[in-house]
């Protein structure tokens, strides 16, 4: 029996993933594809007049069964992935691209849509109702169901070509990380690193055949220590340049192909779409509205952001000349050496804060964030479906001890998890044929855990884990009719505004005491080293800032009116050496792993970060005004951020939560620049 084509007989729906066998995805998808496509052509082939019930919520009914298995799948494919279910994914991407094109290219189907669209105020809607009708209209229109026959044939073509060129890039990137191993041998080889990264190092060895010796990876959980603290400049370089050579070594797992040939047929689209390139076909539906707009803003915290990074290589170079040491400061050097230099200015070392963020208090620690803001509470379940044993499960409750989520985590680094941290959702929330509860996953990689039985995390992954826990809040606390409009079905430049809030209150330090606790003495976090966190708040952000703006801008070049490019790799330098780029710090991501823009959905779209740091920075000042849990302020901000999803226009949202428009001035105060 296939689970997906029956009711999940389980608690809260979830899907029954230790019933769910590789050989169920196809068939489902297929069936559920055939289920769609016969319901959408009920909705087209409708004789009665159009209404909002009979079209639009009707749409919203439909695609059930394909919902279940793709939620499944590709959430698994990103976080547990196996080469079964890579080779499904080349398969059936391109045949869930035709399928979704069949839809949006439905003119008999948008017929009735257009009519409703352009007689709306004639309607008793809803606010909410008004939106989704202008998204179905907005979305018909943008995917070319208006184009001639002719230009739709190529457009479809388009579509599947992008959809498994984007599967082939994700799969490259991970194949090629696993694919090289830094061994090392001998012992004094280690020298300067963390008895726990040593350990951690030949835990991977072993894993990997390499018994007695030591092993490191292109991962950031497995390269960053090791910048920061070996000694070994020449294994430094070599870790280094395995990272930002990912996909860049001209063999079966390069993407410097797949990359040209999705930067023209998006362009290729985009003109096909009236616009006069990709950048601008994205833009014209986000916040930021065109090119200009994002560029004025990159440009606007580039020139403070590098000045800041240069004075930081010339304290840095400083350090290395009082050493003795006579070469310039590179790339691979700056983890090292901006270590040193906040020892010096701080006296701080990681090193000594990581044992009070065991993963398990951080998390914690942010349940009682969001209990005190929101009034909800997490208990843990060691009953409910899981795919994997070491993944936890929590039930989530409002102040009357209503269920209203499902929240998963999954946040050990494995060798078949994509790289980086991410919210998905195995199901959206919505009130639209009875009150449908949200389950909502946070994936990360982080640490494994140590003798002791602990993942244990710098403060930068703190931040991470309160950043997906923000999404994932978008997710849970979502109050929306309809299940296209709830949550994070949100633009690209909105969408990271209330991940990027969460992490606000991980760096306060009431909030920081209620949770950073020794892992072995249970010691709350002394004041002092409190005092240097916050010290060193603003430390390195020249580089930060700089390392984001090149990939932001880069991702803008890409995808501007541009001619073909021939040399990606040319393209990359000239691109970055125009804009400034000092030859001490990379792009955050380089082409060819830059799987935000080729693989993630986020072309054109890297700026969002930034664009909703401003969104949070202004949001953040009412709660530095009134209070880090003030009610009133909260109550706003759940109801008008993270419950109301899209069903209204974002910045009128946005307003109505803080009374005015965002300012750029507490982002700059926020990363020093100003």
């Amino acid at each position: 029996m296939n689970p997906f084509l029956n009711e999940y007989e389980t608690p809260f729906k979830i899907p029954p993933f230790e019933k769910i066998k590789f050989d169920h995805y196809e068939p489902a998808f297929d069936k559920g594809m055939e289920e769609h496509q016969n319901e959408i052509d009920v909705i087209a082939n409708n004789q009665s007049q159009p209404t909002f019930e009979n079209t639009i919520e009707a749409m919203e009914r439909s695609g059930k069964t394909l919902d279940k298995v793709s939620n499944v799948f590709f959430n698994l494919l990103g976080s547990n992935t196996n080469d079964d279910m890579d080779s499904l994914a080349m398969t059936i991407s391109p045949k869930l691209s035709a399928h979704n094109d069949a839809i949006l290219l439905n003119k008999k189907l948008f017929k009735r849509i257009e009519i409703l669209y352009n007689n709306r105020k004639s309607f008793n809607l809803t606010v909410e109702q008004d939106r989704l009708l202008n998204e179905t209209y907005k979305r018909f229109v943008r995917s070319g169901v208006n184009l001639d026959d002719g230009s739709m044939k190529r457009l479809t073509q388009i579509n599947s070509s992008l959809s498994s060129l984007s599967v082939q890039f994700d799969q490259n990137v991970l194949k090629e990380t696993n694919s090289f191993s830094m061994i090392i041998e001998n012992e004094e080889d280690l020298d300067g690193l963390p008895k726990e990264e040593i350990r951690q190092a030949a835990l991977l060895a072993d894993s990997e055949g390499e018994n007695g010796k030591w092993v490191f990876k292109p991962t950031r959980v497995s390269m960053y220590p090791f910048l920061t603290y070996s000694t070994k400049r020449d294994l430094r370089e070599e870790l280094y340049n395995s990272y930002i050579q990912r996909g860049d070594n001209d063999n079966e797992f390069d993407n410097k192909k797949i990359i040209a040939e999705m930067v023209s047929l998006r362009k290729e689209k985009a003109e096909m779409m009236g616009f006069d390139s990709h950048s601008d076909y994205v833009l014209d539906n986000t916040m930021a509205k065109t090119p200009e707009n994002v560029n004025k803003l990159l440009q606007t915290i580039w020139n403070p952001g590098v000045e800041k990074a240069k004075g930081e290589v010339e304290s840095m170079q400083k350090i290395i000349s009082d050493e003795g040491a006579n070469f310039k400061l590179a790339a691979w050097d700056w983890w090292h050496y901006s270590e040193k230099l906040r020892q010096e200015l701080f006296d701080f070392k990681e090193e000594e804060v990581k044992p009070f963020f065991s993963e398990e208090k951080v998390l914690a620690g942010a349940f009682n964030v969001a209990e005190k803001l929101f009034d909800i509470t997490f208990t843990e379940s060691k009953d409910l479906p899981k795919y994997r044993e070491n993944i936890r499960s929590f039930i989530v409750e409002d102040a009357n001890k209503k269920v209203i989520g499902i929240f998963y985590t999954d946040f050990t680094l494995r060798p078949n998890k994509g790289g980086g941290a991410w919210m998905s959702t195995f199901r959206s929330q919505s009130k639209f044929d009875g009150d449908v509860i949200p389950i909502v996953i946070n994936v990360c990689n982080f640490p494994p855990e140590n003798t002791d039985g602990v993942s244990l995390l710098s403060f930068e992954q703190v931040e991470t884990l309160f950043h997906e826990f923000g999404h994932g809040l978008h997710g849970l606390l979502s109050d929306a009719q309809y299940p296209s409009l709830s949550g994070t079905s949100v633009t690209r430049d909105y969408v990271e505004f209330p991940s990027q809030m969460m992490e606000n209150w991980a760096r306060e330090p009431e909030v920081l005491k209620t949770f950073a606790k020794h892992f072995e003495t249970g010691e709350t976090i002394p004041d002092e080293l409190l005092t240097k966190i916050s010290a060193a708040g603003t430390f390195n952000e020249g580089f930060a800032t700089t390392e984001y703006v090149a990939a932001a801008h880069l991702d803008m070049a890409y995808h501007g009116d541009v001619p073909a490019i021939q040399d990606i790799d040319k393209f990359e330098d000239d691109t970055l050496k125009e804009l400034g780029l000092i030859s001490e710090i990379e792009s955050r991501y380089r082409s060819t792993y830059f799987g935000h823009i080729f693989a993630g959905g986020y072309s054109s779209g890297y700026y969002s970060y930034l664009w909703t740091e401003v969104l949070e920075a202004d949001a953040f000042e009412a709660f530095k005004d009134k209070g880090l849990f003030d009610k009133e302020t909260a109550n706003k901000l759940k109801k008008y951020v993270y419950a109301a999803g899209n069903t209204d226009d974002l910045m009128t949202q946005y307003i109505r939560f803080r009374g005015k428009e965002p300012e750029i001035e507490p982002l700059l105060k926020k990363r020093g620049l100003n």
